[in-house]
């Protein structure tokens, strides 16, 4: 049995968030920029489903967090009103989330074809599965009533197993303005300048159409692209080829699935049109980096393929390291094969969420490449999926305080340089801003190849 304990505060009890600042800003990127306004505290309107529907009801999609006594951080985020409709909700954009000590967030989407909730007079559910304030108490409760779940957790993962609630809030979820000052005019306070032109994005790809390497043996430098699984690797090849084939190309495979879909080491170099002459660069493919040992990209395999020994086509297999060839290539042989830079592919909506064990693998990379003089920089993808400001117009990248934090952050993060950060879009069609962006890019990616070229003993080769 229950004890009695959940009734609602009398008087003006302050309304006042049990968030951190760390946790809140963890869960807005969860949610992509969005700003979280306090609704329900079960400590003050009381635990009963009639107090949480009186707070909750019609104010659009909510975040509802809950508190144990083992120090969890869960629950569940519905895109959906409250309304008491009595109705089965269809919403692919739930989730339920987990936050606990120092790991990273973690985040359960809901399965296809599964119903998020039920939209009744009740307590707050997900998938007809995890009820909050269950019975009108503190408690939470994982009820399997289906054979197939909405929502695929393991209760002790997401709340240690610990039923009863220190704390329930509910949060209104609302777009925010994301203008350094509301006050200043875009063109006034740019925190990076760009020109928005089709004089500029033609200028970009005559610069990158006239680029020789700096060192005549080598005839096309070659760029890697290195990035957890899903950041836009592939994507940003597709984009490079379709601005210059002057139509959208889909030559490398892309999407958003949980497991690398690059399974191979693959070499792409772009033409200048249909019947042009090959670009002087190579962008080059690798599967995505994995939190698991024995999954995804090997860290042994990184330095195979920047040393140049790891042929096109080659299909990893991450529990056994690419094996060198013998004989060795010569150096002057091996120069035209090896890395000239490396380009760190980040998904702008994830940044915070990079796990502890993805942040080592980035880390030990940096290392090697850094004993090796190797140029690095990031590609910061989907940035407009990460800022509402930028989505609704892309000229807005640099005037977006969001955009500018994520450079920050990521910079902070992988320890490069905020300067050698740069966000983009990778587009699905021909587009001027995000064209001139992908652009600069690739522009950077070059002067950073002759700054490795420039490096090389001419007694070496």
């Amino acid at each position: 049995m229950y004890s009695a304990v959940g009734a609602p505060r009398t008087g003006n009890a302050p309304l006042t968030s049990k968030l951190t600042e760390e946790v809140r800003k963890q869960l807005c990127d969860l949610l992509g920029n969005l700003e979280l306004s306090l609704l329900y505290k079960a400590s003050v309107h009381g635990y009963q489903a009639s107090a949480f529907h009186q707070q909750c009801d019609n104010q659009g999609p909510t975040l509802l967090v809950a508190y144990n006594r083992s120090g969890y951080i869960f629950g569940g985020y519905t895109s959906v009103d409250y309304a008491q409709s009595g109705q089965q909700i269809i919403d692919d954009q739930a989730f339920l989330f987990s936050v606990h000590g120092d790991k990273s967030p973690l985040c359960i989407k809901i399965n296809s074809g599964c119903y998020a909730r039920s939209d009744d007079a009740g307590v707050p559910n997900f998938g007809q599965q995890l009820y909050f304030c269950y019975n009108n108490h503190p408690v939470v409760k994982n009820i399997l009533k289906f054979k197939s779940r909405a929502f695929n957790f393991n209760p002790d993962t997401l709340y240690g197993n610990d039923t009863w609630l220190s704390e329930c809030e509910v949060y209104k979820v609302e777009q925010r303005s994301t203008l350094l000052d509301p006050q200043v005019s875009a063109e006034e306070k740019p925190w990076r300048n760009i020109l928005w032109t089709a004089e500029q994005r033609a200028q970009l790809m005559e610069m990158i159409r006239n680029y020789k390497p700096i060192m005549k043996s080598v005839s096309q430098v070659r760029i890697l692209m290195i990035g957890p699984v899903g950041a836009g690797k592939s994507s940003f090849f597709n984009s490079i080829n379709s601005i210059f084939m002057g139509r959208v190309t889909r030559k490398a495979m892309s999407g958003s699935a949980g497991t690398s879909l690059t399974t191979q080491f693959r070499t792409y170099p772009v033409k200048d049109g249909r019947e042009g002459k090959p670009l002087p660069f190579v962008l080059c493919d690798t599967m995505g980096l994995e939190e698991q040992s024995g999954a995804g990209l090997d860290i042994e395999d990184i330095s195979s393929i920047i040393q140049g020994h790891v042929p096109d086509h080659y299909k990893f297999n991450p529990m056994v390291p690419f094996q060198l060839p013998v004989p060795v290539m010569s150096r002057l042989e091996s120069l035209q094969q090896e890395i000239h830079c490396v380009v760190y592919v980040i998904d702008a909506t994830k940044i915070s969420l990079i796990s502890d064990k993805i942040e080592e693998k980035f880390a030990s990379i940096r290392r090697n490449l850094n004993s090796l003089g190797i140029p690095q920089m990031v590609l910061m993808t989907k940035v407009d999926e990460a800022c509402p400001l930028v989505e609704k117009d892309l000229q807005n990248i640099y005037v977006s305080s969001y955009i500018k934090s994520k450079v920050q952050e990521v910079s902070s993060r992988l320890d490069v340089p905020v300067s050698c950060v740069l966000p983009v879009k990778n587009s699905q069609e021909l587009e001027l801003s995000c064209d001139i962006l992908l652009l600069t890019a690739l522009q950077q990616m070059l002067n950073f190849t002759d700054d490795y070229l420039d490096d090389v003993d001419p007694m070496t080769v």
